[in-house]
């Protein structure tokens, strides 16, 4: 059974509750790192959903990022095949799945401004199923979809918002992806079990700018799964419960193929006049943010049973850069 479960601010003191329909149940639980509560306070979380006693409407609460600053983010890229096939890779499907990390200071609340450094030109959105690791990972592991639920004990909604003038251009994701508050995650985390990762695929995941849909598909659309994903991930690197691992965005983003001709055209330029053609294109390409654009996020299965909550965040300018 899913369980959302919220982190929150207690006049300066982080806390976990979980949610009852409109009211929050506090969990004695240590709040400091999403770890303790995925390593020590799973069992705690499902004990107060079964006998609830709530204790302060969620209404009132400021809600915090659930995933904390001390945990690792990890992130697949190119992972949807409609995603695949608007930047020009008719196949949908990689030969190879692409990981990245992320740096932990880009998480931010899931109603946080998002700040678009006075640099970044091109700012695009990238709405996210994110995996929540509880238990720990230090050698190569078979993970499979059976024994997925031994490794992931929550799902959360991410935002991975990406400077495309920088990841592209300096091929750099870690720097094009990692600006402070380029990762609105949250509002909470849901708590599940093996039944509900195995609706996983029926998530729907959905994104607005404006009013106007961006982005609609649902997690079928992944290319690499997350039991491959981990599988794969267990042979490079140690993983630790709280760690988050984003699985990658659908299609509708701003950044697109430019099309056959300029892409011909484009491989004949060198490097620098290639991007400069890429970047003037871009700019003229109403998709890409604007200071003051509100982007709207949610994922939710098509029963309702998984949800992962909604995002609200405006563009605004930073200061120097």
């Amino acid at each position: 059974m899913a369980i959302n479960v919220v982190r929150y601010d207690d006049e300066g003191t982080p806390r976990w509750g979980v949610i009852h329909g409109d009211a929050v149940q506090t969990l004695s639980v240590d709040a400091t790192s999403t770890a303790t509560l995925m390593s020590e306070g799973l069992e705690a979380a499902y004990a107060a959903a079964a006998n609830p006693v709530t204790d302060r409407p969620l209404s009132e609460l400021k809600l915090l990022c659930p995933i904390t600053s001390d945990r690792q983010l990890i992130a697949q890229g190119l992972n949807y095949s409609s995603h695949l096939r608007e930047i020009g890779i008719p196949s949908g499907r990689l030969p190879f799945n692409t990981l990245f990390r992320k740096a932990s200071s880009c998480l931010a609340p899931a109603d946080t401004d998002v700040i678009r450094p006075p640099h970044v030109r091109l700012l695009d959105y990238e709405v996210e199923i994110g995996l929540v690791m509880k238990r720990s990972i230090s050698g190569p592991e078979r993970v499979t979809p059976e024994n997925l639920a031994d490794y992931v004990g929550a799902l959360v909604l991410h935002n991975d918002v990406s400077a495309r003038d920088v990841q592209l251009p300096q091929v750099q994701f870690y720097k094009g992806k990692s600006y402070r508050t380029f990762g609105p995650t949250g509002p909470w985390l849901t708590l599940v079990d093996a039944n509900d990762l195995a609706q996983l695929e029926s998530i729907e995941l959905h994104l607005e700018v404006n009013g106007q849909v961006r982005q609609k598909s649902t997690a079928a659309d992944l290319s690499y799964k997350p039991a491959e994903t981990l599988t794969e991930l267990s042979e490079i690197q140690d993983v630790g419960p709280g760690d988050l691992i984003v699985t990658g965005t659908p299609g509708g983003t701003a950044v697109k193929s430019p099309g056959a001709l300029k892409m011909f055209i484009a491989r004949l330029l060198p490097d620098q006049k290639r991007w400069a053609m890429f970047i003037e294109g871009a700019l003229k390409d109403p998709d890409y943010l604007n200071d003051g654009d509100q982007m709207i996020a949610w994922a939710k299965s098509a029963d309702g049973e998984l949800d992962l909550g909604i995002q609200r965040n405006t563009i605004v300018r930073g200061g120097v850069s």
